[in-house]
């Protein structure tokens, strides 16, 4: 059963304006962080058979392919059911919470999109259970969960570090966009300053996705990539590969 997206808590606001505190600031920027030890810079989700086959060769093709991915791709699913993940934290709805972790799983397209979201997703879980003031009591159901998505983690550290939710979007498409990057710059490659420039021509593609996906109702939710999902379908045979598979 779906919840309405107008009931939300204290902290749901989705698009509030509002300046951080610098602790909350600096929280966002620890959970965004390259260093944060889940294991995403090991994942290329497709890039890396889209630049064997030269889908992908430059910056250009590059930003396309983020952003194809970013606007047609985690706008549908990620971004709309991070959203609801946090608000259904935020109300302590465990169930809901695994409701739409069970979603999020589901539409990954290929294995190899699905194990680096269940691989991540466990790995920001133990983090957050051996952190120093980190409570946990309450967030049993999660802990106890065979399969928990990256997206679902990162809702509940956001939660659970005070970061309001139109940053927690923000901030998950810039992990997005990061990791990306960072693969581009490894196998086309890119140098130092073009991937700069992808990061700053990709970050002005946030506030919409952010807002549409914000505007999302249950049934709209979801979407195919076929060139996403046979690239990273295709990878896992792939004969030289820096990435995991």
């Amino acid at each position: 059963m779906s919840m309405p997206m107008n009931s939300s808590g204290e902290r749901g606001t989705a698009v509030a304006q509002a300046a951080m505190a610098p602790l909350q600031l600096n929280r966002l920027l620890q959970l965004c962080s390259a260093n944060l030890p889940v294991g995403g810079f090991s994942f290329s989700q497709g890039l890396e058979y889209a630049t064997e086959k030269n889908w992908v060769k430059d910056q250009a093709s590059a930003h396309s392919w983020i952003a194809l991915n970013l606007c047609q791709g985690i706008t549908y699913t990620d971004l709309a059911l991070l959203k609801r993940l946090y608000l259904a934290i935020d109300q302590q709805n465990m169930a809901q919470v695994i409701h739409w972790n069970q979603q999020l799983i589901a539409c990954r397209e290929s294995k190899e999109l699905r194990l680096a979201d269940v691989v991540m997703g466990k790995a920001l879980m133990r983090l957050l259970a051996g952190l120093d003031d980190i409570e946990l009591v309450g967030y049993q159901a999660l802990i106890e969960l065979p399969e928990i998505s990256f997206v679902c983690a990162f809702a509940l550290a956001a939660y659970l570090w005070d970061i309001d939710l139109a940053s927690t979007l923000s901030g998950y498409c810039w992990t997005f966009i990061d990791n990306q990057v960072a693969a581009a710059t490894k196998l086309i490659p890119l140098g130092q300053t073009q991937g700069q420039n992808l990061l700053f021509s990709l970050s002005r593609e946030v506030a919409q996705a952010v807002s549409r996906a914000d505007q999302l109702v249950d049934e709209d939710i979801g979407a195919s990539l076929p060139g996403l999902a046979m690239a990273s379908a295709w990878h896992e045979s792939q004969y030289s590969r820096l990435f995991r598979s």
